[in-house]
């Protein structure tokens, strides 16, 4: 099996962790002032923080990993040791990261730590751990950054290594040139090529759409749109800020405050939502409700706000302010099922038939510490897992991963570079019904609690447009694309021709763009190729003649002439075909 698999999650974690330690073990014996703090494998690799006055550079880089590899081949095996807190103290004297890990990991100076070896390196540490560093074949340390300790900007700053490590040197060299790939496809560079967003330190994390970004990210909203009364769903829009006591209510004040933009409002505390699902249940709660007006599907773009640390913003894929196709839907505790089958069929068809994305589901079940009734949560769980098995849908389960309110699963779209996107969720949630007291009239003619869905498909709508620009690498499918046809005039003797065309390709709600100026046509050409123009129309002398166009796909080469009218619709109908 591929050590890049989803399968392979567990094993590929403790096979970076160790080589996280190879990692602090190279610097310790290159550097010995340098202090070290954490060192976890992470999704794309691993990184080990250490405190340095002077900053590691490109070639302590190749030193340390040379190092690395050095160690490796010792053929060293792991192996875990007990340490009471005081000894523990006494190993790291003079760091003070690690001692206060230790406070934490042992308070007042109870218990024993472990600490996982190899060789004469030892380092405080939970463990998952490969057997042998001879099992780490192939490094490579990718590049470094600043962080702070506990990622808390008052805290002390550290330098970060970044690195990956596979069990074979052809494993090492596919990643890398993977990762050659993702970076010529990296949105953020397409995305200023393109002209479709940017980002300012006015307001970090917060993309300003351009023209040609707001035509995709509304082709996205508008198709989910279309999507929405074959689904059930009911849009709203709903206000920004809330009064502090919404929250307070809804646990967000107690248990996400920091993740919020406070402000005041009639001289009240008051905050910026970060989610909707507080302002739909107001909106179900105008009414009585009976089971027959059950379920309730009620979706909303309104835009978000999470107060995210500003080291960790990227791009798209990470941001503070947002919108999602954020649908939260009340049912009856026997309504769940379908409604977890519904959704199924919803993703299906946007991420295979649309998008042409492979997808996986993971099911997180209950977590330790969960609120509600524990038969309520046997009774999610067990709806959860049958949808999925009647839907015929592989899934994994995470056992104790589900959120503190509810089950959840999640869906995974895999892109052109074969990387996991978490997108899609539906999530079962105990806990605001209870906490707003959210009911329904049953058949019976008594109150019962509702039972809450959050539920999207695409998520976070930036961060999808992200992932599609990366996947398509700019070269959107024609209905998505915000340059749809290019016309070309080759001299000023066919302008008046080539701007009846576009008249009529925008009239057939097309969108095209002219381009007269007076350049060489092989000039105007590439230019349209760089924008990624799915059709380049050429128009010359024998063009006006025969009432036609010249027609150049981006995709399938050079198509010859065609009438206008024809050429509009086989565009229209691709268009329809979201091809």
């Amino acid at each position: 099996m591929a050590f890049m698999d989803e399968d392979q999650k567990e094993f590929r974690a403790s096979f970076w962790h160790t080589a996280a330690h190879l990692l602090g073990h190279a610097v310790l014996q290159l550097y010995p002032d340098a202090k070290r703090t954490i060192g976890p494998a992470i999704d794309s690799g691993f990184y080990y923080d250490f405190f340095q006055e002077t900053p590691f550079t490109p070639e302590d880089l190749e030193k340390i990993e040379k190092r690395m590899q050095e160690i490796a081949k010792g053929n060293h095996p792991l192996f875990r040791e007990d340490k009471s807190a005081s000894e523990a103290k006494e190993f790291y004297k003079g760091n003070p990261f690690k001692l206060e890990l230790i406070d934490e990991f042992a308070p007042g100076g109870q218990g024993t730590l472990s600490f996982y070896c190899h060789a004469d390196y030892k380092d405080l540490c939970k463990g998952g751990h490969v057997e042998n560093t001879g099992e780490i074949k192939a490094i490579k340390l990718l590049k470094t950054s600043g962080a702070y300790w506990r990622g808390d900007a008052k805290n002390q700053q550290l330098q970060r290594i970044y690195g990956i490590a596979f069990p074979s040197r052809d494993e090492l060299k596919n990643y890398l040139k993977q990762l050659e790939e993702a970076e010529k496809r990296d949105h953020r560079k397409i995305g200023k090529e393109l002209d479709l967003f940017s980002f300012h330190e006015v307001s970090p994390g917060s993309p300003f759409f351009h023209p040609k970004g707001t035509i995709v990210y509304l082709t996205l909203q508008n198709f989910l749109r279309s999507l929405y009364p074959s689904w059930g769903y009911q849009e709203v829009i709903t206000p920004l800020i809330y009064d502090c006591e919404l929250w307070k209510q809804s646990g967000h004040w107690e248990h996400y405050r920091e993740n919020m933009f406070e402000v005041k409002m009639d001289s009240r505390d008051a905050a910026m939502k970060p989610m909707n699902c507080p302002s739909h249940i107001i909106i179900y709660k105008t009414n009585l409700r009976s089971y027959r007006d059950l379920p309730l599907r009620i979706t909303d773009f309104a835009a978000l706000h999470r107060n995210e640390l500003k080291g960790v913003l990227g791009g798209l894929t990470r941001v503070r302010k947002f919108s999602q196709d954020d649908c939260h839907v009340f049912c009856t505790p026997e309504q769940v099922k379908g409604e977890i089958q519904s959704l199924i069929r919803n993703a299906q068809y946007v991420y295979e038939k649309v998008f042409g994305f492979c997808f996986h589901v993971e099911l997180s079940t209950k977590p330790e510490k969960a609120m509600g009734d524990p038969k309520l949560w046997e009774v999610a769980e067990k709806s959860l897992q049958e949808a999925l098995d009647e839907s015929n849908v592989k899934y994994k389960i995470n056992p104790g991963d589900g959120a503190f309110y509810g089950p959840k699963i999640d869906f995974h779209i895999k892109d052109a570079l074969g990387r996991s996107w978490q997108c899609g969720t539906e999530q079962l949630d105990f806990q605001q019904p209870e906490r707003f007291n959210v009911e329904y009239e049953g058949g019976d003619g008594k109150k019962h609690r509702v039972v809450m869905l959050h539920r999207t498909v695409l998520g976070s709508l930036e961060r999808f447009m992200g992932v599609l620009i990366e996947h398509y690498a700019g070269r959107f499918p024609l209905w998505l694309s915000p340059i749809q046809v290019k016309v070309l005039n080759i001299t000023d003797n066919q302008l008046g021709y080539a701007t009846k065309v576009v008249e009529k390709l925008k009239e057939a709600g097309l969108r095209v763009e002219l381009d007269d100026r007076s350049l060489t046509l092989g000039k105007k050409i590439r230019e349209a190729q760089l924008e990624q123009a799915n059709f380049i129309v050429v128009i010359g002398d024998k063009e006006v003649q025969e009432n036609s166009v010249n027609i150049r796909s981006r995709d399938a080469g050079v198509l010859g002439s065609k009438e206008v009218d024809v050429f509009i619709t086989e565009l229209l109908e691709e268009v329809k075909k979201r091809a």
